[in-house]
């Protein structure tokens, strides 16, 4: 099997299950409980979050757990217009963000907020210049994701953060989902960023398992009433095996991150150089800087994303629409259409994504089978 769908999801590490089952299996009881058992695993819950905060160079205190991406996502962008809804009732995002963050927006819309949603250009990005010029008074919150998960561009993260040292009491809310152990590390965890999202099973943890790096001193209304778990924003018992095998996994994925990077990127160039060369292949996440190096998403004219999907499925090749969230729902490319590609075209594409365990073997492989079905497709066609 070829497993080319990283960006629906990971395959758990074997080291990362042990861990999960190790603690499940000893430290099993709560964290909150006064009783030598409970110091136990309340321990053990500070030293996974202590591994994480020392991984992206934060402090103890500034590392919230949560259920994954969706919930970090909801989280920041309700979180802070609950905060802040005294100061104002703007807020601004893109026409390109995951489902998480644009329906949590459309959310607040109902409830009387206002929301910009900044427009990009024909690779997916923003303009740091549109995001000035949106700007008001008002504005309470800028979020925006770090990588796309469609087409794998990168957001100008350096350019904003240039734009919003201007405006210090504006959060702003980094969606990193797709952003962790690929290279860009200081472009998400620059000087400005508020808040920063991500999903653990992005990254071979278990699923139902994120985090969240909230600024010190940065204020947030939490989602979840009850306990006062994660001091006192996130109640719930906390999900400690799942929070211990999420530390070792991210531990494991940055170890080595500069070579798996260059893996990934190279095997992402030899799948575009050669689908590239086809006349009726369009490619969206083209050899450029600024995409990420894990993501490649192209289109076959008048052949459904779907059937391209499946008719792969048939050679053991696993591949995705452009987004997994999206693909059952029939729903199209939110990010092309955005860019204005054609619907047409829109329709046809598909999405490969990497991690650190694909070779280029299966690139070549990937290859010769693209070669077959693409002549079956214009036989069809």
């Amino acid at each position: 099997m070829i497993y080319f769908d990283n960006s629906a999801t990971t395959k758990p590490a074997p080291a990362v299950v042990d861990t999960y089952a190790k603690v499940s299996a000893n430290y099993w009881g709560n964290p909150s409980s006064l009783h030598n058992f409970g110091e136990q695993a309340f321990n053990l819950l500070e030293q996974s979050r202590q591994q994480i905060a020392d991984l992206v160079g934060a402090s103890l205190s500034e590392i919230l757990f949560t259920s994954g991406g969706t919930e970090g996502d909801n989280w920041a962008i309700k979180g802070t217009a609950m905060m802040k809804r005294e100061f104002g009732n703007h807020l601004i995002t893109t026409e390109v963000e995951h489902p998480a963050v644009h329906n949590s927006m459309e959310q607040l819309k109902q409830l009387g907020f206002e929301v910009t949603y900044l427009p990009v250009d024909e690779n997916g990005r923003v303009s740091a210049a549109d995001l000035r010029a949106a700007i008001r008074p008002s504005t309470i919150l800028v979020s925006t994701m770090a990588v796309n998960n469609e087409i794998g561009a990168v957001q100008p993260l350096a350019e904003i953060a240039d734009v919003l040292r201007d405006f210090p009491k504006i959060h702003w809310h980094i969606d990193a989902v797709q952003g962790i152990g690929k290279g860009l590390f200081k472009q998400i965890f620059n000087d400005r960023v508020d808040f920063v999202t991500f999903s653990g099973h992005k990254f071979h943890a278990p699923r139902g398992i994120g985090f969240m790096y909230k600024r010190q001193g940065r204020m947030i209304s939490p989602l979840m009433a009850g306990g006062g778990q994660e001091r006192d924003l996130r109640s719930g018992t906390e999900n400690l095996p799942a929070i211990a095998a999420m530390a070792k996994a991210m531990r494991l994925l940055l170890e080595d991150e500069d070579a798996k990077v260059k893996q990934q990127r190279a095997i992402r160039l030899a799948i575009l150089h050669h689908v590239e060369k086809f006349p009726n292949v369009t490619v969206f996440s083209k050899d450029l800087p600024v995409f990420a190096p894990h993501i490649l998403c192209f289109a076959i004219a008048g052949v459904r994303g779907e059937t391209i999907v499946h008719a792969f499925e048939q050679h053991d090749i696993y591949i995705s629409t452009t987004s997994a969230c999206s693909s059952k729902k029939h729903v199209e490319s939110s990010t092309l259409q955005a860019m204005q590609i054609d619907d047409g075209i829109a329709t046809s594409a598909i999405r490969i994504s990497l991690d650190e365990h694909n070779t280029m073997a299966e690139a070549e492989k990937f290859n010769q089978v693209f070669d077959e079905l693409y002549t079956e497709f214009a036989k069809l066609s």
